[in-house]
């Protein structure tokens, strides 16, 4: 690698707001905020929205769309295009 070029790699603790969840790892993405982590040392911390603790994906709430229902719907509140 060529030196100066490349951004500091360091320990940061990411925080998900919503969840009351944070978890320690490296990045390139710094703060000024600081956060003292369980091991006593102070880290960076970003808030971030969304986690793999609060994403429906992971957490099982997922919805799912009923598309055809939206589009019945929709035509029964502005009714249907007249021919194309």
């Amino acid at each position: 690698m060529r030196k100066d070029i490349h951004p500091s790699y360091g320990p940061v603790v990411f925080r998900d707001r919503a969840a009351n969840h944070a978890f320690l790892t490296r990045s390139t993405a710094t703060n000024d905020k600081t956060v003292e982590w369980e091991d006593g040392h102070t880290y960076p911390v970003i808030d971030v929205e969304i986690s793999n603790v609060s994403h429906p994906f992971y957490t099982g709430n997922a919805r799912v769309l009923d598309t055809a229902g939206r589009v019945e719907r929709f035509e029964r509140r502005f009714g249907k295009r007249g021919g194309r």
